[in-house]
């Protein structure tokens, strides 16, 4: 810039004020302009607190909102676990309904089998046998549908609850086709089973059961033939295998026979009889041990029905225990006592081993068993004890007693219609035989002739 003394005109010929002018022009529109930049600032600064203020708004209407959303999934979690809480109780309730259940139903079914036993041994002229032969088949009738029943029941109620061992297969199936080969042979049918060194990863009571359905089923719905148990490996997995030479299932049909009261239209026309319940407890069953159940099936040739499990190396202590064998060994003047606190069961059990010569004493209660042993001429050589009696006391208890004051390697036999493990299991602890009502008399012959043989 060049310097103009005062009084001087400017270089560009403009004079003092005209210039002054134009500076103060200038300076006026830098002022102006920050001025402007200013008042921009604060309307954007307005406009941001504006922007806050609604976004602030808009945060506390979203957070009530949430605060109302998690306190309606909190008051729904505590209606789902008041819910859960109220159907665990349920189930418990249901599981001690029908274990009360089966016990009272089969109770009398179980005197019934006893008396019916006696009452068929004496008749002699044809028509008394036919008529005692078909009072027995009705019994077994239902037998067989109050097993079925309270089997579904517990399931639903979530009752059965696996408990996973190692099976040796072979005494599962020896002891099957033990239990069912009389059936078999009623009918003229053939009922085998190939011997197996394989072991399976499973529950042996829920096996036994899947396992005594199929056969059940096989041995009602084949007429000529037979029934053939079998074990194969497939792959990692063990198959086990029930055939038969029956009626065969139509391809249609293969799902829904495995729905509850359901049959195949070829066993109705084999005119077996049947509730349509077995092969749905097989399903429930395997799904709760996730065994999967296969069938092949032609129809008029004969149908298989497989349940494949993991293979197991070492078998079960439990399963490896021999079958009892059939004996001949005489009952005659055998000291036995039977402890029930029903006294038609008693009843029935004294006239059914009295008549095959045993010497029998009867006990309701603890207090009955310290009369019968102060017989200074009466030393048992086994007992059998129903397993619930009053007052909270158990058959295991009145052994116990017995074994205390008499031989504490006393064999005994506990009889029940309470399935769960839990009774099955301490029943083994006290060194216990374990029979499941109704029993069959056959059956508990050959087991007390079996124990009095190795005591």
């Amino acid at each position: 810039m060049n310097y103009v003394p005062p009084g001087a005109n400017p270089p560009n010929g403009d004079d003092p004020v005209s210039h002054e002018m134009r500076k103060l022009t200038k300076i006026n529109h830098a002022l102006m302009q920050r001025v402007e930049r200013s008042m921009d600032q604060q309307a954007n600064a307005f406009s941001l607190f504006q922007t806050a203020i609604g976004l602030e708004a808009k945060i506390r209407h979203r957070t009530e909102e949430l605060h109302t959303a998690l306190a309606k999934l909190e008051h729904a979690n505590a209606d789902l676990s008041h819910a859960r809480d109220e159907s665990e109780r349920a189930n418990r309730v249901k599981t001690r309904f029908f274990t009360a259940v089966g016990h009272d139903l089969l109770q009398p079914l179980h005197a019934a089998r006893l008396t019916l036993s006696e009452l068929a041994d004496v008749q002699v002229t044809p028509d008394a046998i036919r008529l005692a032969a078909n009072i027995a088949s009705a019994l077994t009738t239902i037998e067989d549908l109050l097993g079925s029943i309270l089997d579904l029941s517990k399931l639903e109620a979530g009752a059965f609850v696996p408990k996973l061992q190692p099976v040796a297969l072979d005494d599962v199936f020896e002891r099957l086709a033990v239990s069912s080969e009389p059936i078999a042979r009623k009918k003229g049918l053939m009922l085998r089973w190939r011997p197996t060194k394989l072991a399976i990863y499973t529950d042996p009571l829920m096996l036994r059961r899947m396992l005594q359905n199929l056969v059940a089923n096989a041995t009602r719905y084949t007429e000529r033939g037979g029934v053939l148990l079998a074990a194969r490996m497939r792959g990692d997995k063990v198959s086990i295998e029930v055939w038969d030479t029956g009626p065969g299932i139509a391809a249609a049909e293969r799902e829904r026979i495995f729905e509850e009261f359901q049959r195949g239209t070829a066993y109705d026309r084999a005119g077996a009889t049947g509730f349509g319940l077995g092969l749905s407890i097989v399903r429930r069953m395997s799904e709760a041990l996730e065994h999967p159940v296969r069938l092949h099936s032609r129809v008029g040739r004969g149908s298989c029905f497989s349940i494949l499990a993991p293979s197991s190396a070492a078998p079960s202590a439990v399963e490896t225990k021999p079958a009892w064998p059939v004996t001949t060994a005489s009952l005659a003047g055998q000291p036995l006592i039977v402890i029930d606190n029903d006294l038609v069961v008693l009843d029935a059990m004294q006239t059914l081993l009295a008549r095959w010569g045993a010497d029998v004493r009867l006990a309701r209660d603890l207090d009955d068993i310290s009369e019968v042993l102060g017989e200074s001429d009466f030393k048992p050589a086994l007992i059998l004890a129903d397993y619930q009696l009053d007052n909270g006391v158990t058959g295991l208890d009145a052994i116990a007693r017995i074994r205390q004051l008499m031989n504490p390697s006393l064999p005994a036999i506990v009889i029940t219609a309470d399935r769960r493990e839990e009774t099955a299991t301490n029943a083994a602890r006290a060194g216990c035989e374990l029979l499941y009502k109704p029993v069959k008399p056959a059956e508990l012959r050959s087991l007390i002739q079996h124990l009095l043989a190795h005591a």
